[in-house]
This record gives structure tokens, C-alpha cells and sequence, in this order.
């Protein structure tokens, strides 16, 4: 990250290692927590938010003093935002971001996570899951797909497919969006925030269609 903190894997580090972890602070003068929204540390092998204080990871940023509350702990640890596990060995696995959380009744759902099962998927081009507004649980999973070409998917099927995987249950879409394209953000990268308004206001449209039309 740019502001500061590095993680490498070692030579001689296990094949498991290698391929499922970032690997580790470079320098031994680097401290990390995952910490939880309270601001806890979380227990080895659970999820939380990576908070990193170190001689070369900033303080503070310039002229922001709102935004650095925020950001930093009460004893200066950065929060990244970055949602990681630690793996047996001290090394650390990326699971996802923490503003990437989908949470439906508050269950917190990794929208990398599942996106990353369904792009197994033979038919599956590309995907982006997103929060979509739900008057009982608060919100549900929308994956958004572009199909390859002359492929053909629905819900069920795709559902059926993630069970394959031992996916959660809970972790399951709950609604299916072809699109032969998706909206980008100015700098080019796919604007989940459009695919989110764009299935509320489809939610609110159909809500207000009567049931007999």
C-alpha cells in the first residue's frame, strides 16, 4: 500500500503459503492487528481489518484532521481497510475490503469472496456482486454477470454451482443480472456503485408495478 506497510513471502516458505498468502511484514519493527468495527483484535483464523503501525507507515494524513480520526487508532495504528485472515504459519490471506461487505441481517458477506467462486463458473465472463436493499434483512447479494458468448445462466443453476463449492448458504445471490457490459468509474474500473443504484431503483420500480399486471 502507499501508505506504507509491505508483506513478502520468504524463499523457502511452504507451497501453501506461497500461493494462498501476501506473506508477511518485511520489517521486524512493523506491528499488525486485525481488529474488528470496535476496534478489537480479532482470534488467530477470523476475519478482521488490517491496522498496521510501523517506522515507515505515514501518521497522519496532511490537512484532514476528520478523515485521520477515522483512519487512525488511538494509539496510531493505520486502519487500511483491508479485511485479512492470518494463516498458521504468521503470514497473512487478503480477504477482501471492508467498504466490500455485503451485510445481510448482519451477517457479513465478502462480495470478493463469492464474486471469485462465480467467476469459475465456465459460462461466466465477468461478475460484480453488490448490496441491493431489503426491507427485512437490511440488505441481499446481487451478482451482476456478462455471460461469454452463446452461454446461458440463471439462478438456480448458478446457486447450484456455488454449492458445489461448499459455499455458505447465506453467502448465496439472491438475485441473478445479465448485462452485456458494465458501467466504469472514471478511472476504469467497474462502478459498483452504478450496478447498486441501478438494482434499487429496478427494486423500486418493481415494487411499484401492481401484482396483478
Amino acid at each position: 500500500m502507499s501508505e506504507g506497510l509491505l508483506m513478502f513471502v520468504r524463499r523457502g516458505d511452504s507451497e501453501e503459503v506461497l500461493l494462498e498468502t501476501c506473506g508477511r511484514p518485511v520489517c521486524p519493527d512493523d506491528e499488525v492487528r486485525l481488529i474488528d468495527e470496535e476496534g478489537r483484535e480479532v482470534a488467530d483464523g477470523e476475519v478482521g481489518e488490517l491496522a498496521c503501525r510501523g517506522p515507515y507507515t505515514l501518521r497522519g494524513y496532511y490537512g484532514v484532521p476528520e478523515y485521520n480520526a477515522r483512519q487512525f487508532t488511538a494509539d496510531g495504528f493505520y486502519r487500511s481497510g483491508d479485511l485479512m485472515r492470518k494463516h498458521p504459519s504468521g503470514n497473512y490471506i487478503v480477504e477482501g475490503r471492508k467498504k466490500d461487505l455485503i451485510n445481510r441481517g448482519g451477517e457479513k458477506i465478502s462480495a470478493e469472496e463469492v464474486e471469485n467462486l462465480i467467476l469459475m463458473h465456465p459460462a461466466v465472463q465477468n461478475v460484480a456482486c453488490v448490496p441491493m436493499p431489503d426491507p427485512a434483512l437490511g440488505e441481499k447479494m446481487c451478482a451482476f454477470v456478462i455471460l461469454h458468448p452463446g452461454q446461458r445462466l440463471d439462478l438456480p443453476a448458478l446457486n447450484a454451482f456455488l454449492q458445489r463449492q461448499e459455499i455458505a448458504k447465506f453467502k448465496l445471490p439472491e438475485r441473478l443480472e445479465l448485462l452485456p457490459e458494465f458501467p466504469v468509474s472514471t478511472f476504469g474500473k467497474v462502478s459498483k456503485k452504478a450496478l447498486g443504484e441501478q438494482i434499487a431503483a429496478q427494486l423500486a420500480a418493481e415494487a411499484r408495478v401492481p401484482a396483478s399486471a
